[in-house]
């Protein structure tokens, strides 16, 4: 498998779900996860302290991380960050010793093995807006997530405005995620052995 595809909206209905299914379906050598559909309890109960068994979902869905050159994020903004079903899956399913390690000198060294990312960003908000109040989401997913587990380049794409599009804008939306996978796919790049 190439890519691997995470779709963090709770609803199979919304805009974001179909980008996340048109992408994957797009790219080619995708595998398309709706976390919404995994079963497994999103709250890490004893932080880090203490290890929580994966459930079979998240065994699966770690495995198709560590397989993965590409990794694509699909998510709305909902109040400056990701649903809560998504920031759950992060943290059960990114673990320490798997996905990143910390070095002797106390900096980060993230273990997946994709080179390239992507997120596909949904919102009511507009994007001076979202740029004007930090771009958290962005700040969180892109480089306190993928890059801090070792996704090196990750390329952001905004859908904003999403209450206020028209159908019109929303098939533009869909060719264009369409045609950036497609894109994505051309320039695959090897995992790092």
């Amino acid at each position: 498998m190439t890519a691997l595809i995470l779709d963090g909206h709770p609803s199979p209905d919304s805009l974001t779900a179909t980008l996340a299914r048109r992408y994957a379906q797009a790219h080619g050598d995708a595998e398309l996860v709706a976390v919404r559909h995994l079963d497994f309890d999103p709250i890490l109960r004893g932080g880090y302290r203490a290890v929580q068994p994966l459930e079979p979902d998240l065994e699966r869905a770690l495995a198709s991380l560590l397989a993965a050159t590409h990794i694509v994020v699909a998510t709305p903004v909902w109040w400056a960050g990701t649903p809560a079903l998504l920031k759950g899956f992060f943290d059960r399913v990114l673990l320490p010793k798997q996905t990143y390690r910390y070095r002797p000198n106390g900096l980060p060294q993230g273990l997946l093995p994709a080179r390239t990312g992507r997120l596909l960003l949904t919102s009511d908000s507009p994007t001076w807006f979202l740029r004007w109040t930090g771009d958290p989401a962005v700040r969180q997913v892109r480089n306190q997530t993928l890059k801090f587990c070792g996704v090196r380049r990750v390329r952001t794409t905004r859908f904003p405005s999403v209450r206020s599009s028209d159908d019109r804008t929303r098939a533009r939306w869909i060719t264009e995620v369409e045609n950036l996978a497609r894109r994505d796919a051309g320039a695959a790049v090897p995992a790092r052995v």
